[in-house]
């Protein structure tokens, strides 16, 4: 599932091509990808002939398209292989795609194209302060300049978990998945099963300064692709996958200290660390 540098590349490409433009019509082709709309397709187009598209916005992996002048949104869901492309309207159709968005400048339209259709688009009212209201419940991301570090640092200790499930949390956090968390964890040269409540100020703050030099250094290439299921609104992948410290590197030389990395099943993921740098913590008995 695409983390927080793949929808933010995905969210500046539409604000480039789709802000400020009015729909003329929508086309939805598969019933799933608007199955989070639940008056359904036919309603799920009317109510967006006319409507303006204000600037995208993203909280974490959230990414929605405000309609301007008016308190609603489409809220995109990428899931595992969701794609909002911005094509030329006379491009052949992708085999995947799902939803068709026409606007009346007769320019190029969006796409939403899904292979596994896990993702969609759907209507939602906005919060007080312009998000969705079924996402409201995000915590802020830590590319977000209201983060709070002081708030994040005490939710951390109080929360009795783990590091790397704690920044998977996105109550806590929001956007960090699987392939940064093991990131910044090699980088901070912590354990994935480090308790939370043993990390003091300086440690948290080291960690959230890797979280967020990761996610940048990801954003300046245009993300991670492992496949061609994430590619940007021009259908082009993110080149991150070659600079990777830690996540698939099983049995590599750890690019610190040359011990081979390791791999362990994880909540149904894959957690990769170096058994040297990130030694496990001690069990009390």
């Amino acid at each position: 599932m695409p983390e927080l540098p793949e929808v933010e590349v995905v969210r500046r490409g539409l604000e480039r091509w789709v802000a400020g433009r009015t729909i003329e019509d929508v086309e939805v082709l598969h019933p799933r990808a608007v199955r989070r709309h639940p008056a359904g397709g036919v309603d799920f187009a009317a109510r967006l002939r006319g409507e303006t598209v204000g600037v995208p916005q993203r909280r974490g992996k959230y990414l929605w398209l405000p309609l301007a002048g008016r308190d609603l949104s489409v809220l995109g869901h990428l899931g595992m292989s969701g794609q909002l492309l911005v094509q030329p309207a006379d491009a052949p159709d992708e085999k995947h795609l799902r939803i068709r968005v026409r606007f009346d400048d007769a320019g190029t339209e969006l796409r939403f194209v899904d292979q596994r259709t896990f993702g969609g688009l759907s209507l939602h009212d906005n919060t007080p302060d312009g998000l969705p209201d079924v996402i409201a419940h995000i915590a802020r991301d830590p590319l977000d300049p209201l983060f709070d570090e002081a708030a994040y640092h005490l939710a951390l200790r109080a929360k009795r978990s783990t590091v790397k499930r704690a920044l998977l949390d996105q109550s806590l956090i929001s956007g960090v998945g699987n392939i940064y968390a093991d990131e910044a964890l090699w980088r901070a040269r912590l354990h994935y099963e480090r308790p939370t409540a043993t990390l003091t100020r300086p440690l948290s703050a080291e960690l959230l300064g890797h979280v967020r030099d990761v996610m940048n250094a990801a954003l300046a290439v245009g993300g991670t692709s492992f496949d061609s299921l994430y590619v940007n609104v021009n259908g082009e992948s993110g080149y991150f996958d070659r600079s990777l410290d830690a996540y698939g590197r099983e049995d590599e030389p750890c690019r610190r200290c040359g011990t081979p990395m390791r791999r362990r099943p994880w909540m149904n993921r894959s957690s990769y660390f170096c058994p040297r740098c990130q030694r496990p913590p001690r069990v009390v008995s």
